[in-house]
């Protein structure tokens, strides 16, 4: 394993696994405190993402995990059939896609207009936004081999 392979690419998407990793626990929504019916699940206060979230937040979870897969292939040099770093700009793209619903579309709680976006949701939004750049700034520097016309 050589660490002199790792590039900015990388290094730009593992810290965006482990910002999106770190968002699960910390507080993403608050309910109103003026409001004595506003609540989450029961709760009143601050809600982490994990506890939000019970299927949600394991989805998030794997998506965090993959720039550090995408760490280990660049280390170990595994060679793959797609450019290193595309499927970790995808799967970046997919959980910023939910993460974007869960804040912007269908907040947890009620009433929804009571429920106010946190700490914990903005670093998930930036986490997803530096993993999906990560895996863009290697699948970019990545040379795909070139085939002839008419063969698959």
């Amino acid at each position: 394993m050589n660490v002199s392979r790792l590039g900015r690419g990388e290094l730009v998407a593992v810290l965006g696994g482990a910002l999106l990793a770190l968002a699960l626990v910390l507080p993403w929504y608050e309910t109103n405190p003026d409001n004595r019916n506003a609540n989450i699940d029961g709760v009143r206060g601050s809600v982490s993402g994990w506890n939000a979230f019970p299927i949600l937040h394991w989805l998030l979870l794997l998506a965090a995990l993959a720039p550090f897969i995408l760490a280990w292939v660049i280390l170990r040099d595994h060679e793959l059939s797609w450019p290193r770093g595309e499927m970790t700009a995808v799967v970046g793209m997919i959980a910023l896609v939910l993460v974007l619903y869960v804040g912007l579309v269908d907040r947890p709680g009620e009433p929804s207009g009571q429920i106010d976006l946190k700490v914990g949701w903005l670093t998930a939004v930036l986490g997803c936004a530096l993993t999906i750049a990560g895996g863009a700034i290697r699948a970019g520097s990545t040379e795909r081999p070139r085939k002839p016309p008419g063969v698959l």
